[in-house]
Order: C-alpha cells, then structure tokens, then sequence
C-alpha cells in the first residue's frame, strides 16, 4: 500500500546508498529537491525512499499548484517518523552494515509480540526493519484480530 516515503538525512547520498544496499535496489538523486537521493527498488512496485537533506520541509501549494520544498533554519535532529519495513536481507546482514556505519541497530520485541530490527539511520531516526526471518511471525501478529483489539482497543471496532 505504501509505495514511498522521505526521510531527512545529514549526508543524503550516502543513507540513500546504505538503504539501497539493505534494501538490494539502487541509490539515484532526486532532482526535485536539491541535494535529495533516493533508495529505490525496481520492481513491480517502484518502492523508494527519498532521503532529503536535514532541515528540509515540504510546503503546501496554492490552488491547484503541487507542493514545494523549504529548508528550515533549525532541523530537529530527532523525530516521532518511523517505518516498518520489510527488507530482503537477514539480521546477520542488517547487523554487517549498522556496525560498519556505525549505526545502533538492535533487534526488539514489540508488544511481546513481534520482533523487528530497530535501524537507526545515523543514529537520529529509526526504521523497523523485517527481515525474512522475522516476516511469517510480523505478518501473522499484522493479521490477528485478537491481537489487534488488543493493541488497538475501542479504535480496532470502530475501523471493522
């Protein structure tokens, strides 16, 4: 359902280039924000994740222009923004790659229920990262009905 997302990153080429590697795609600018990549995966679905430089914002247009992107003079080096994603690589993989960059990454429970892999990219802003491994037991706690009203409560009834 979700095809892309943005980030914000201090050296934009080279997350994109660490996502693109995790995610087996290629890393390519994005022309429509100076200094912006992407991580994208050429498959059916185009999957990407655009990786803006720190401090950029996107701005709403007016009428029926699209938006447009700002640079704000204080980015936030933190933020509530994170993803789950599944990834094509195994956690030995995932592991490989944070330790060479020198980024935390830690496998967690969440819930109690479903483990995922806490990236985080630059140590400022984490992705949950599934890998294959761990896909089977995401997908099963994702699609049980039980588990969502009870993680979810009042809100699961309303939205079924």
């Amino acid at each position: 359902m979700i095809h892309h997302i943005s980030i914000t990153a201090q050296n934009p080429q080279h997350v994109a280039g660490v996502l693109a590697e995790i995610f087996q795609g290629k890393a390519v600018p994005f022309p429509h924000n100076p200094g912006s990549y992407m991580a994208v995966v050429m498959d059916k679905d185009l999957a990407c994740v655009q990786v803006y430089p720190l401090g950029s914002q996107i701005i709403p247009g007016s009428g029926q222009d699209g938006c447009s992107f700002e640079q704000s003079p204080q980015p936030v080096e933190f933020t509530a923004f994170h993803a789950a994603i599944f990834v094509p690589i195994s956690q030995t993989e995932v592991e490989k790659i944070g330790a060479r960059e020198g980024w935390r990454v830690v496998r967690c429970r969440r819930a109690g229920l479903v483990d995922e892999i806490e990236f985080w990219v630059e140590n400022r802003l984490m992705l949950e990262l599934v890998t294959p491994e761990l896909n089977d037991q995401f997908l099963a706690v994702a699609q049980d009905p039980n588990v969502l009203n009870h993680l979810l409560g009042e809100t699961f009834a309303e939205i079924t």
